[in-house]
């Protein structure tokens, strides 16, 4: 008798289940994340109907076990879910609900319906929680949380005494000073100050959330860039010039040659990161992944908008909406400079005898 198991493997014996998800979700935001959709967004409507249909498909839980919800899927398929969503620049917190999400399950905590967000994102910022008889009280100021102002909840990492915890702070015990990215995605300064509604110690440090911010933000980056160099292709071969399509120009397809190629070290990138976060947060494959990405993305963002010419900086054209994402995302949970020297310091300390043993090891 064939298993549901089996039917999810073809005849190569490979697990489509991977597959079978990122149809669906591209089906999703082909029918539901349109021009419309997001011109809104970026006047500040939340996409209530799309935000709907993502959390009615189950994609905000991906990241979970399947007892807490989740598909069970591994986290390179769970998080490959978001490159789907970051090819139709789609403006929602899919990457924070997942990872709120897996951060809360981990300690354990029961994870809440809802958009959801993730804090501290920036190194150095902290808040404290305390006992308030049988509950819990946070406090402490956040700068720069994605997505604050829309959270039903935020999943932060918090010191008690000496210890780190995980809480679940509701939209109740936080108000947001609203700012935004270069994309107009909302980057709020959040001030914590109430009652929690779950905590538990946690082995995950700020560090960590770090790699892990680091780590879904190079797999929107690979699924734009990825988006973005068709879009550039097509529009090469249908834009003429001079009697002929531009793509058929030496330079054009020079560019073009570079564009792909730097999407392809991000997708890498991505790949390595998402396999490194699975087998436990090594730090070198997330760091080159994160900085490898960033730099791909300035190289490849700039070669669209050339290629595109003056269309491509107009509101009424689509490029923008990849583009400014990129420029965004490439910058946040560490830019290419920081991860880069955390790569060269880890380099360092182990001394130049390991140098080999430590590249091939990452």
């Amino acid at each position: 008798m064939q298993t549901d198991q089996d039917k999810m493997t073809d005849s190569t014996g490979t697990d489509s289940t991977g597959d079978m998800l990122r149809e669906s979700a591209a089906r999703l935001f082909q029918s539901a994340c349109d021009t419309a959709t997001l011109r809104a967004a970026d006047h500040g409507t939340w996409p209530a109907a799309l935000w709907q249909a993502v959390e009615e498909a189950g994609l905000t839980k991906a990241l979970l076990p399947e007892a807490a919800g989740g598909f069970g899927v591994s986290v390179p398929d769970a998080l490959s879910l978001l490159r789907v969503a970051a090819a139709h620049a789609a403006p929602l917190p899919l990457a924070e609900t997942m990872l709120a999400g897996w951060m809360l399950a981990q300690a354990g905590l029961n994870v809440p319906d809802g958009p959801l967000s993730i804090g501290p994102v920036r190194p150095g910022e902290t808040a404290r929680l305390s006992r308030d008889g049988d509950g819990w009280q946070i406090e402490g100021t956040l700068t720069r949380i994605p997505w604050g102002r829309n959270a039903a909840g935020l999943a932060v990492l918090a010191q008690c005494g000496t210890e780190t915890w995980i809480a679940l702070v509701p939209a109740s015990a936080f108000s947001a000073e609203p700012g935004a990215n270069t994309a107009k995605e909302p980057r709020d300064n959040i001030r914590l100050h109430g009652a929690v509604t779950q905590a538990a110690r946690t082995t995950l440090s700020p560090d960590h959330l770090l790699m892990a911010g680091a780590v879904l933000r190079t797999q929107q980056i690979a699924g734009a860039l990825t988006r973005l160099t068709e879009m550039t292709v097509q529009y090469a071969q249908d834009r003429v010039q001079f009697g002929r399509p531009i793509g058929k120009f030496q330079a054009v397809q020079q560019n073009l040659a570079v564009m792909a190629g730097q999407t392809a070290a991000a997708v890498a990138g991505a790949d390595i990161a998402a396999d490194a976060m699975e087998s436990g947060f090594s730090l070198l494959p997330i760091a080159a992944g994160k900085a490898r990405a960033g730099e791909a993305a300035s190289i490849a963002a700039g070669i669209a908008h050339q290629v595109h010419g003056a269309i491509g900086f107009t509101f009424e054209h689509n490029l923008h909406f990849l583009t400014r994402r990129l420029w965004s995302w490439r910058d946040e949970f560490g830019k290419d400079a920081s991860w880069n020297a955390r790569i060269g310091q880890t380099i360092a300390r182990t001394g130049a005898e390991s140098l080999w043993e430590t590249i091939t090891a990452a």
